[in-house]
């Protein structure tokens, strides 16, 4: 069974860009609020933060799905596996659910890191392995090399943003999407197009946001410090969007507003 699929995982939280004691006290929030899915990664700097989180909650491990990734500047044969140890150790588990390429290598050298990360499945230091911030053609060419599937390519997606091509890619190939700044970092909570759906919904824009990513079919992310926030965001499987009120909120991904672009990080791959 896909790690997406068990009872809880169908939200996640994510922990950037918090750090030290407010992603403890959230990563624990969420995990009494509900949540089963917690994202995070070696450059986030929060690993053993969100460590002491899964120790204080104390749940079945088998309850939980712990997603991290890692970074560029791990990305060569002397630093790769030494990272992945040192997230386990930060997180203070045997394992991570799902461990991630956080971006497509900066060199090119995609098929080397592919086989480090394939090499960290293999050693059992992590159950699945997927990317993050990759194109149609970069997920071509890691399906075509690796010899296990992709538990998820996580993009940035929110209904500000036209990933449609990508979403048909993946769907196509049975690759599960998971989406980061859902949110569009804070953008949505306050549009008025997406509150005013809502109202009819007696929800609100974030709520609505998130249930429109989840019904497309995608694993949404996202994250609060403030634990009614992480509740209000976590409720959001009690009401159905209309296939018209979902085809409202396509026709708003044609603003094209990406917020994670090559301003923000020079090697992130052409987008397509």
């Amino acid at each position: 069974m896909h790690p997406f699929h068990k009872a809880g995982f169908q939200r996640i939280f994510g922990t950037w860009p918090l750090q030290g004691q407010a992603a403890e006290k959230a990563t624990l929030a969420a995990l009494e609020t509900g949540y089963r899915a917690i994202d995070t990664a070696q450059f986030y700097q929060n690993e053993t933060a969100v460590g002491r989180a899964l120790k204080a909650a104390a749940l079945p491990r088998d309850s939980l799905c712990i997603t991290t990734k890692v970074m560029p500047g791990n990305y060569s044969s002397d630093r790769f596996r030494p990272s992945v140890e040192q997230s386990l150790a930060d997180l203070g588990l045997d394992s991570v659910d799902i461990l991630l390429l956080h971006w497509p290598p900066p060199d090119g050298n995609l098929f080397q890191c592919l086989e480090w990360l394939q090499d960290m499945q293999t050693r059992g230091l992590a159950r699945r392995i997927g990317v993050s911030n990759f194109t149609i053609s970069l997920l071509k060419e890691t399906c075509a090399f690796l010899d296990v599937p992709l538990a998820t390519n996580q993009i940035e997606f929110h209904p500000f943003l036209d990933q449609s091509r990508l979403m048909q890619h993946a769907t196509k190939h049975r690759i599960q999407l998971s989406a980061y700044c859902a949110l569009d970092r804070g953008v949505a909570c306050t549009d008025p197009d997406l509150a005013a759906i809502g109202q009819r919904y007696g929800k609100t824009a974030a709520k609505v946001t998130l249930r429109w990513i989840l019904q497309k079919g995608i694993i949404p992310i996202s994250m609060s410090s403030r634990p009614a926030r992480i509740r209000v965001n976590f409720a959001i499987e009690d009401f159905t969007l209309t296939h018209i009120d979902m085809d409202m909120i396509d026709r708003r991904c044609d603003r094209n507003l990406r917020i994670v672009n090559s301003e923000k990080v020079p090697h992130a791959p052409p987008w397509d």
